[in-house]
């Protein structure tokens, strides 16, 4: 049996902090333990905090650290340990023995960057869950954005790009953290109400499991305006559903959406293009067709955790 010492976040199973690294490494440890591997969990609760948590995992241990964590501390211990850094953003990561980037997109960043040669940096890809295809509405109105209500995602240029829409039939469901920036979403309600569109424009907070479900199964497009996207697994989870997506192009974001009629991709930080796409997709039946199309084809398609979990595997079994 393998053993391998993972280092992630304190809040790793916090449900008002969902995030898409949270589930990548709650899904692969359970993976990787399903695969007979031996998986010693340590959380820790910043990155000052490493070096003592570090400390105490044996000489020669194959070890996994979150980048969110990873700290100086991981370079004093590199010469020690077999270290391995798990990569939801860009970073830098030069005492890593190995690095695993959840996107082609962080990979090649890495490389740009020279922090790393090319053998030493790994692709595993999120997976997905078995989903129900969500059925739909004829108009196509019912829009969903998933994500922490902070500047980063843009919640402010998909607020000024409903806000040009108002004569067509839409609803928005914005669900995510309110409590990060509260000041900032003060200011979207505010502005909401000032544009007239408050009544149909929902901040749901943060959901998981069953009622998370029930919001894509009750929408017929996911929206996203993020400024920075290492891979987008909202786009897939939507994707596993059958939703189409309307999203900035930034990042791995593209890879996600994996199908170029499954989705729209415009230009980060300009409402304009973003309301000019929502307004094609609610008054063209035939492109909501086509790119409900496409979305079924890419859930087809997806890989599911266990394969992630595979992929994982057979790199750390071959770290040196």
């Amino acid at each position: 049996m393998t053993t391998l010492h993972f280092v992630v976040p304190d809040g790793i199973d916090d449900p008002m902090r969902p995030s898409g690294g949270n589930v990548y490494d709650r899904r692969v440890s359970a993976g990787l333990t399903t695969l007979g591997w031996c998986v010693h969990e340590h959380r820790v609760e910043s990155r000052a905090s490493l070096a003592a948590t570090l400390g105490e995992v044996p000489d020669g241990a194959l070890t996994l650290v979150d980048g969110l964590v990873a700290s100086d501390a991981a370079t004093q211990e590199a010469g020690r340990l077999r270290l391995v850094v798990l990569l939801h953003m860009p970073m830098e990561v030069a005492a890593a023995a190995t690095v695993v980037a959840t996107s082609r997109w962080t990979r090649q960043w890495l490389l740009d960057s020279d922090a790393l040669p090319a053998g030493r940096i790994h692709v595993v890809e999120p997976g997905t869950d078995p989903a129900d295809l969500a059925p739909g509405t004829p108009a196509g109105g019912e829009l969903l954005c998933v994500g922490a209500v902070t500047a980063g995602p843009g919640s402010d240029v998909l607020l000024a790009a409903l806000a040009t829409l108002r004569e067509l039939p839409w609803r928005c469901v914005c669900v995510g953290a309110l409590d990060l920036e509260p000041g900032y979403v003060d200011e979207l309600r505010q502005l909401a109400h000032e544009h007239g569109i408050a009544d149909r424009l929902r901040f749901a907070g943060p959901l998981t499991g069953p009622d998370l479900d029930a919001a894509y199964a009750g929408s017929d497009l996911l929206v996203s305006a993020s400024r920075a996207e290492s891979y987008g697994m909202v786009v897939t989870e939507a994707l596993a559903r059958g939703l189409p997506v309307i999203a900035t192009d930034v990042g791995g974001v593209s890879e996600a959406l994996g199908h170029p009629d499954a989705g729209v991709l415009v230009a980060p930080d300009d409402p304009s293009a973003l309301a000019a796409a929502l307004r094609e997709w609610l008054t063209d039946a035939a492109l909501r067709d086509r790119l409900r199309g496409a979305a079924r084809e890419r859930r087809s398609t997806l890989p599911d955790w266990r394969h992630t979990s595979q992929q994982l595997a057979d790199v750390l079994a071959v770290v040196p």
